[in-house]
């Protein structure tokens, strides 16, 4: 009988991904196995057909001759093969691998690498610094490679041997019936290989502990939680595998005038009783120097004045937000006679006015006066 077409087999096209093509024959290993599948006597034939489809199709080269010469092309390059002690664990080696930690595919006993781990450092700056931009200096202790064995962890003149329990794979696999399982090597802690006569300087270790001085480019418009990615300033990794990355989060410190929210700056301003009877200009400092606020007679405490564009400039926007000037009115405090007598005499002549002066209070005093009606 004729070998039917691996992509018919897989049902997948001919321009069809290493991805796609790994997915569906996933599925059919799994629906065609032949532990799941005991009264079908077709459920085995399936399987091995799938297989034989993949070992061909994942493979570039093999890919290449079969599309060119058709099963010919691809003589050799695959079996039916058998389940018993492999079988069902290919499956899971070949396309479950990168699930379990990638073992299945690495062979001849070469040392598994791997990436060192991220690290994090808060950047403590003062709100000027956020807003304006600038250059830090930090200091952030890792792990860096060992120059006495250069990352190795084996003595200078020996080197790391491969570990005999899981023969320099990095992984061991645990079978019960239908599911296969791979896991780290419990001797050599998944890197294949073991160290027989370990460095002197790193006990082994392949790293050593290390203080690293960093200078870090803090952009204008940073705000709180803000992070800055270092690229390769992270640990080492381990059996010559890439370092990890340092992210640098900023905090920002409260600051003794201003709040902050995103783009707008807030602030409160206190201004005398005189100054808000009769008006004035009140001089408002902002993060770019002082303007002059023009506070109209009659202003009660607690309103707001809107500055637009003294606000800052985030990472995000390039447009700059306002400042919001909360005036607050000042009571006067340690008054002398006179001027007790003054303010008195002020307020006497207030009062005749009746509401005419202070029209919050009239109506505040008004609503009170029938509230108690109304409960009495």
């Amino acid at each position: 009988m004729a070998k039917r077409d691996y992509y018919e087999i897989l049902g997948v096209g001919k321009d069809a991904s290493g991805d796609e093509i790994k997915k569906s024959y996933r599925r059919l290993a799994m629906k065609h196995h032949p532990d799941r599948n005991k009264d079908d006597a077709s459920a085995e034939e399936k399987f091995k057909e799938a297989k034989e489809a993949y070992e061909v199709l994942k493979d570039g080269d093999k890919r290449a001759g079969y599309n060119r010469y058709g099963h010919a092309g691809a003589s050799g390059a695959a079996g039916g093969g058998g389940f018993g002690a492999e079988g069902f664990g290919d499956v899971f080696g070949d396309v479950f691998g990168d699930i379990f930690g990638g073992g299945g595919g690495r062979r001849g006993g070469a040392s598994q690498v791997f990436r060192g781990a991220d690290l994090g450092y808060e950047l403590q700056l003062d709100l000027e610094r956020a807003v304006g931009g600038d250059t830090a200096t930090i200091d952030v202790p890792t792990q860096v490679s060992c120059e006495g064995c250069r990352g190795s962890g084996a003595e200078k003149g020996s080197e790391p041997v491969q570990c005999t329990t899981c023969g320099g794979v990095g992984q061991v696999r645990m079978q019960q019936g239908f599911f296969s399982i791979q896991q780290a090597c419990p001797t050599c802690k998944g890197a294949g290989t073991v160290i027989a006569d370990p460095c002197k300087s790193c006990h082994g270790r392949g790293r050593v502990s290390k203080t690293k001085t960093l200078s870090v480019k803090v952009p204008a418009g940073v705000d709180q939680g803000d992070r800055i990615r270092l690229s390769g300033e992270g640990e080492a990794g381990r059996n010559g595998g890439p370092a990890g990355d340092l992210y640098v989060e900023i905090r920002v410190e409260p600051h003794k005038i201003f709040e902050r929210d995103g783009a707008d700056l807030s602030c409160e301003v206190p201004i005398s009783f005189a100054t808000a009877t009769l008006g004035g200009d009140v001089e408002l400092p902002t993060l770019s120097g002082h303007v002059s606020l023009k506070v109209p007679a009659g202003t009660q405490s607690g309103k707001i004045f809107r500055l637009r564009g003294k606000g800052v400039t985030t990472v995000r926007d390039h447009g700059t937000g306002d400042l919001f000037a909360r005036v607050a009115v000042e009571t006067p405090v340690d008054l002398t006679e006179d001027q007790e007598s003054l303010l008195q005499n002020f307020e006497d002549s207030v009062n005749a006015g009746g509401d005419r002066h202070n029209p919050r209070a009239g109506g505040w005093l008004d609503t009170v006066k029938r509230f108690f009606d109304k409960i009495n």
